[in-house]
Formats: structure tokens, C-alpha cells, sequence
């Protein structure tokens, strides 16, 4: 399992989990939909400005994510630790918004409870048939 590997991997998958710390210190476990965009080490998603995860990624940008597919024999997982970053520039929500967002977005790109959420990976632990893998990025 290499980087592409990986990247492949979570490309496939439906949901993923991002973990954030509270203000208390302990981790928060939420599940998103697939990410919007990955681009090399960073991963793109979009979420509500007004949600507490906002403010728990302003204050501690330490995250991770994780990724699975459970199939009928085999069960596969990976989970990536990095840095999350609050996007609110203009030009990173127009290039990750999607026409359909305005289901969520009543304003629109502009709406100032839509924000995207960038990870950059560190590192990744990959778990397949009772065997785990280290990944660098």
C-alpha cells in the first residue's frame, strides 16, 4: 500500500469520519459525505460554517479521517491523521461548490454558512486482513 493506493482507496467510498477535539480535549468522531475534492496530500470537504466543528478546527487543527469498505469476507479501513484548515476565501468555495449545494446553501456560493474544510495528510494507517500498513505523504 502506497499513497495512490490510499488516495484511490478513499476516492471509492460513500462516507468518511473526521475526528476533531473538543474544547474539553476529547475527540469528536462525525460522519460527512465522500470528500468534494483530493488533491495530493489534501482533501476537500464542505460543511456549515455554524456547525461546532468549525470552531473545534479553529482552535485545534490536529484531525483525522477514516475510511471503510466492508465487504461479505474482507474488511478494509484507513485512517489518515493531519492538519484541518477552515476555508472561508471565496475562490477555494467556488472551485469545491457543486450546483446542487443550494439544497443546503439557500444563498447560494456567497451563503455564509457554507465553508470547505481542507485536511492535508500526514501519515495513514491501512488495515486489511488482520495486517495494518504505515503510509507516509
Amino acid at each position: 500500500m502506497d499513497k495512490s493506493n490510499v488516495i484511490e482507496f478513499i476516492s471509492k467510498q460513500k462516507t468518511a469520519f473526521i475526528g476533531s477535539v473538543n474544547e474539553d480535549g476529547f475527540p469528536v468522531i462525525r460522519a460527512m459525505l465522500a470528500p468534494r475534492k483530493i488533491d495530493n496530500n489534501d482533501i476537500y470537504f464542505t460543511t456549515n460554517t455554524s456547525s461546532n466543528k468549525i470552531k473545534q478546527f479553529t482552535e485545534n487543527d490536529k484531525s483525522c479521517l477514516y475510511f471503510y469498505k466492508r465487504g461479505l469476507f474482507k474488511y478494509q479501513g484507513v485512517c489518515i491523521t493531519g492538519k484541518m484548515e477552515v476555508c472561508l476565501d471565496q475562490n477555494t468555495k467556488n472551485e469545491i461548490w457543486r450546483t446542487g449545494d443550494k439544497i443546503y446553501y439557500k444563498q447560494g456560493v456567497t451563503d455564509p454558512d457554507y465553508c470547505v474544510l481542507k485536511f492535508t495528510c500526514i501519515s495513514a494507517e491501512y488495515y486489511c486482513d488482520l495486517k495494518k500498513e504505515t503510509v507516509s505523504f
